[in-house]
């Protein structure tokens, strides 16, 4: 038993530790804002299981970043069914906030009718696609909901970072260059491969630069859709003096059709690695790129340091 002074017995009392003031002060965790728009996560290519998988998996970061986030997904070639098109689940998330606005006025509640985005659209790329973007903008349009429309997730420290863990993955790359040992495997040149033209061969320029620091080898990006780029940029590394080369997808995945990365690994005469995929800096970048646009600020994600 014990008293208001202490226990009885004279053993220690466990006390909860204080608030840490100052600069150093841990920072109270971050919640969406009561009433903020719904992140809406557009995922391109033909739906599938692995697919659905892969966009949960971003969304449930996202949300697990961001407590209380209302996050969902809607795909381009959606069915409706299974896959509800983007521009369906805009017009369900705004039909929605509508409902809860008058089930709260006939309560007798006093609320604030909505009003600003009913939803930000996070288009799931890591770099700028022409075409997809146009299906986005359309089917937003098509929705006729008030909603933003949020930049691509690239470049960013943290895709070549995922791309460096995909082509350590694959045998192709050290995982650590600051370790003493050798991958008998490891390329000294990567293809960085990505779609969307000469727009996205720039913007993926950037973060290939962030990959050519972590590996200390040569890195040049080219197009996928765009006949005998490829072949191009490997035979420009080994002109170069790389004599191995690795081709790293600069792709999340479902944007093309897998197929065509084993085709253009085999036009640059290499090994592939896979998509960056569910990697899990990607539904960090996604939730940023909705902060972003909301003009909300919780901590932007960071670039591990290179090896």
């Amino acid at each position: 038993m014990s008293s208001p002074t202490g226990p009885s017995s004279g053993l220690p009392v466990r006390m909860p530790r204080p608030r840490q003031p100052g600069r150093h002060r841990r920072p109270e965790p971050l919640a969406a804002p009561e009433g903020a728009p719904a992140l809406v996560l557009a995922v391109p290519g033909t739906p599938s299981a692995a697919t659905r998988g892969l966009a949960e998996e971003i969304v449930s970061i996202a949300r697990s970043e961001l407590p209380g986030l209302d996050a969902r997904i809607g795909y381009l070639d959606g069915d409706d069914a299974d896959f509800p098109t983007l521009q369906n689940v805009l017009s369900y998330t705004a039909e929605e906030r509508t409902a809860r606005y008058e089930q709260a006025r006939a309560a007798g509640l006093e609320v604030k009718e909505p009003d600003g985005p009913v939803a930000v659209v996070v288009p799931l790329l890591a770099g700028p696609d022409g075409s997809l973007l146009r299906q986005v903008r359309q089917a937003v349009m098509e929705s006729k909901v008030a909603a933003d429309l949020a930049d691509v997730l690239g470049p960013h420290p943290l895709l070549a970072e995922g791309l460096h863990v995909r082509l350590s993955e694959a045998g192709l790359a050290r995982a650590d260059r600051a370790r003493l040992f050798t991958v008998a495997t490891a390329a000294d040149g990567i293809v960085l491969a990505t779609v969307g033209g000469e727009e996205a061969v720039q913007a993926a320029g950037i973060t290939g630069m962030l990959l050519a620091a972590r590996l200390a080898v040569p890195v040049m990006a080219a197009a996928l859709d765009e006949e005998g780029s490829i072949a191009s940029v490997a035979g420009q590394l080994r002109s170069s003096g790389s004599q191995q080369l690795a081709l790293a997808p600069y792709l999340i995945g479902p944007e093309i059709d897998a197929s065509l990365i084993a085709a253009a690994a085999e036009e640059a005469g290499c090994a592939a690695a896979e998509a960056l995929g569910p990697y899990p800096a990607i539904g960090k970048l996604a939730l940023a790129k909705y902060t972003s646009a909301l003009g909300i600020a919780p901590p932007q994600p960071q670039g591990a340091p290179t090896r």
